[in-house]
């Protein structure tokens, strides 16, 4: 489910779940944050990049095995989260179609993302009755301001891959048929800069005082998913999903 290769120097981590649209389930996040880990400590690798399989990049969780699951701080995609954050080596997403859910608030700790110009990044929290997670609820607000990720995060409306762009969460919109080719030749001219350098100028741009916060955000919007999760709002509107069918909410959900 979790494919990795690794080459010159750069490690490739595909999401390989096609039938699926690289759904996420608890397995699969437990592989990927091993596979981060294990990049970021070996001496081999000096770029680590994420990409999904079939021109798409990921449809978040699998809402099946996701309600089947326990979530609290130990949970797969928490612990995911924090490697993600706690990455020292540079992280490179190509992103063709759907980016969806953690799919796009794992893009928040990647330095480098370029998207396909049909990929979309959606944000379905609020109408599963949920709240988001990953820090977006910290990230989204310093890179466009309160009132565009309060827009963004309340409706979960489809971002195309050039509204992200202007947004500054896209480095960039490719035009060809996938965003991994680009992506690639970019991490190809990462290894050829002395890593030291790469390194300290990625602590430095997530100093100590950065990264705490954005742990600590993980935790509060953990926290808060959890108890959203166990609510009737999250209830009915996992249920109609399940369902195929609209939601309806009360006044007090």
């Amino acid at each position: 489910m979790i494919q990795c290769h690794e080459q010159d120097g750069i490690l490739t981590i595909q999401f390989n779940r096609p039938d699926k649209k690289n759904a996420f389930t608890g397995a699969m996040y437990l592989q990927l944050r091993d596979a981060l880990i294990a990049g970021d400590l070996d001496p081999a690798v000096k770029v680590i990049l994420i990409c999904g399989s079939g021109k798409i990049f990921s449809a978040g969780n699998d809402i099946a095995d996701f309600l089947q699951s326990s979530f609290d701080e130990t949970a797969p995609p928490i612990l995911l989260l924090r490697a993600l954050a706690q990455l020292k080596k540079p992280l490179i997403a190509a992103v063709d179609g759907p980016a969806v859910g953690i799919g796009s608030t794992m893009l928040f700790h990647c330095d480098l993302v370029y998207a396909q110009k049909d990929a979309q990044f959606i944000f379905p929290f609020v109408a599963l009755g949920l709240v988001p997670e990953g820090a977006a609820t910290l990230l989204l607000p310093r890179l466009v301001g309160h009132q565009i990720a309060s827009e963004v995060l309340f409706f979960g409306e489809p971002l195309t891959a050039e509204q992200a762009y202007k947004m500054g969460f896209v480095n960039k919109v490719i035009s060809e048929e996938s965003s991994l080719s680009y992506a690639h030749e970019r991490a190809k001219a990462l290894t050829a800069l002395p890593l030291g350098s790469i390194l300290e100028t990625k602590a430095l741009l997530k100093s100590g005082r950065v990264k705490a916060a954005i742990l600590d955000q993980i935790s509060i919007e953990a926290q808060a998913f959890m108890q959203r999760l166990k609510g009737p709002a999250a209830k009915k509107a996992l249920t109609a999903f399940m369902e195929k069918r609209v939601p309806k909410f009360d006044l007090l959900d």
